[in-house]
């Protein structure tokens, strides 16, 4: 948990609360349990207490909020399609393996230089997207990645043995003020909200989706 500190240490100010998309089905997957139980101990690291941090996947069962809920933490109620706010509060988004719309999402909703400055993401490589997206793609579905790869700053969370399946392409974002203040108007006056007609392939399930909640789906968002 000290890795995700340690980038913080400079400008960034430390995270006042949390929010967790993606967690999946833990009461069946042990990667899903191992990623609960990091975000545990970074809550406990990063000195936020669990009813300060927000949770949602489509995929939990009843079960499974319920011991969420136990563990102090607070249930998101509606699906946010990774639509949320800072709201003018330093905030960690904890997703690791989720769908790149949701990111593209995430970033959208916070446009401007002073809501970004506010957030860290741990979740997948935005270097790797950008790698392994064809720039016309990026640019086309994901285009809030896109426009904020200059002003990102990432480091690679520290692969350990036993969990190179659990957070494998996983690393930590954060976006500095100076970076993002060199940003040209045009940047920050594009705001359209993401539609993704245009995707193939699009990894999160929306809110008006009607499709099972245990789908293979929706365990994998």
């Amino acid at each position: 948990a000290g890795a995700v500190r340690a980038p913080l240490g400079g400008s960034a100010e430390p995270p006042a609360r949390c929010v967790c998309y993606g967690l999946g089905r833990f009461s069946a997957c042990p990667a899903a349990r191992h990623q609960l139980a990091f975000l545990l101990l970074l809550l406990e690291e990063l000195g936020v207490p669990p009813g300060r941090c927000s949770v949602f996947d489509p995929a939990f069962s009843a079960q499974e909020a319920a011991v969420l809920g136990q563990l102090g933490l607070r249930l998101l109620p509606d699906n946010e399609e990774g639509k949320h706010g800072v709201e003018g509060s330093a905030t960690l988004f904890y997703m690791v393996h989720c769908g790149k719309a949701l990111y593209n999402n995430l970033l959208w909703r916070n446009w401007s230089a002073g809501a970004l400055s506010k957030m860290v993401i741990i979740g997948n490589s935005f270097k790797g997207i950008e790698e392994r997206l064809l720039s016309r793609i990026l640019e086309r579905d994901y285009s809030y990645i896109a426009k904020v790869l200059k002003g990102t700053e990432e480091v690679a969370l520290p692969t350990h043995p036993r969990y190179l399946d659990t957070f494998n392409d996983t690393s930590i974002h954060w976006f500095p003020l100076q970076k993002l203040k060199e940003f040209s108007p045009e940047v920050w006056d594009s705001v359209e909200e993401p539609t993704y007609q245009d995707c193939d392939d699009l990894e999160i399930i929306r809110k008006e989706d009607r499709a099972d909640r245990h789908s293979p789906a929706a365990a994998e968002s």
